[in-house]
C-alpha cells in the first residue's frame, strides 16, 4: 500500500470545511467497531457506553490493549457525524445513534 493509500481524509462536524488525513487502517478498524454498537434510534447510547462495547470488537493488532482508542473514537465519531451517518441525541451527556443517511 502506498503512503497515499495508507491515509484517509476525514471531516469534523465541529470544524466545517476542514479535513485531516489520518491512518486508513486505524480509521476503518474504529469505524467497523463503532457502527454496529450504535442503536438505530435516538436518544442512542453515551460515548462511554459505545467505547465500552467497541473495545470488545477492536483489533488487538491495530489497537493493542485499546491504545489510543479514545482519540480514534472521537475522530471517527466527528467524521461520521459530518457525513450524516451518525447523530447526537438531544440529551446530556452526548448520546450517539446511527442515521439512515
Amino acid at each position: 500500500m502506498s503512503e497515499a493509500d495508507s491515509k484517509i481524509e476525514i471531516e469534523s462536524i465541529t470544524s466545517p470545511h476542514r479535513t485531516e488525513r489520518v491512518d486508513r487502517v486505524k480509521y476503518m478498524a474504529m469505524r467497523e467497531a463503532l457502527l454496529p454498537v450504535l442503536p438505530n434510534t435516538a436518544p442512542g447510547i453515551t460515548v462511554a457506553e459505545a467505547k465500552a462495547e467497541l473495545l470488545k470488537r477492536l483489533s488487538e493488532e491495530v489497537f493493542p490493549g485499546g491504545a489510543k482508542a479514545g482519540w480514534w473514537l472521537k475522530a471517527v465519531q466527528l467524521d461520521l457525524e459530518a457525513k450524516g451517518l451518525i447523530a447526537r441525541g438531544s440529551t446530556k451527556p452526548v448520546r450517539l445513534y446511527r442515521c439512515d443517511g
